[in-house]
């Protein structure tokens, strides 16, 4: 059967609910740590913050997820329709992460849901771009795909070379990486990332941080010219990073605005 175009898809996407765009979307697993050979079920989860909603595996959205460890890249497998999406185990101790790209998907948004998602998520350039052309009071018609990473950890003693895995890029379009390793931070630590658009520092994005159960406790901060943020976590536990970088779509899209989704879930121990 012949996949629909993408314009043909972005009419279609006219019917779709306003708020199906200004969502962080993250992946899950039901234990950040677990021995090797233990399986691990990781789910995908989409809200406003904790707790969000489970989402069914859809291989129609998924171009990449997989977990990549000391041994390299694998497929996360699973059955369409399940949640958890997907079962992995590690294969070795040490570090791996799990991770997660889909599909560009269209949707329509009315011009004041609109500026309300783009002042939310900090995209204080396409607001003014849309300004600048006359068309704040227009819908914003855009495409949308997600990057999403979990770390994850076999307990024991790791390879040599495999302790710095998770400061390691996995080419997601709109990445954000690690520079601080979480099990070493207690409440109060600094926990320092980099945000990456197709590999390069990207300046200027609003990331925010939410401990589960916390959303009133967020944090934010903006990334510098090194793509760099820190943060001060202020209790362990499950944290949530997410970001959302906006540009204009390609022609072909039929849409005028392209987003980028990125996420980073990740534990802090309880000291």
């Amino acid at each position: 059967m012949t996949r629909p175009r993408l314009p043909l898809l972005l009419a279609i996407a006219l019917l779709l609910p306003a708020a199906a765009t200004a969502h962080e979307w993250w992946l899950l697993p039901d234990r950040f740590a677990a021995p090797a050979a233990e399986p691990i079920g990781i789910a995908h989860r989409v809200g406003t913050g904790w707790p969000g909603e489970a989402l069914p595996r859809d291989p129609a959205r998924i171009v990449r997820f997989a977990v990549v460890d000391a041994l390299g890249e694998r497929a996360i497998e699973g059955e369409p329709g399940a949640d958890p999406a997907g079962t992995i185990a590690l294969r070795r101790p040490g570090i791996a992460l799990a991770l997660y790209r889909s599909r560009p998907s269209p949707v329509r948004l009315e011009a004041g849901p609109f500026e309300s998602y783009l002042r939310d998520e900090g995209l204080d350039r396409v607001i003014a771009a849309r300004a600048a052309r006359g068309e704040s009071q227009q819908p914003g018609i855009e495409i949308f795909s997600r990057n999403a990473k979990a770390m994850l950890v076999a307990p024991g003693t790791a390879a040599t070379g495999d302790t710095q895995r998770w400061r390691r890029p996995v080419g997601l379009t709109l990445e954000l990486v690690p520079e601080s390793d979480p099990r070493t931070l207690a409440a109060g630590g600094r926990f320092a990332l980099r945000l990456l658009h197709r590999g390069k520092p990207l300046e200027g994005a609003l990331v925010k941080a939410f401990p589960k159960d916390g959303n009133e406790r967020r944090l934010s901060a903006r990334s510098d010219a090194q793509g760099r943020v820190r943060f001060v976590l202020p209790e362990g536990g499950t944290w949530l990073i997410s970001a959302v970088h906006m540009m204009a779509a390609p022609a072909a899209s039929g849409a005028r605005w392209e987003s980028l989704w990125s996420s980073l879930t990740f534990e802090v121990p309880v000291r």
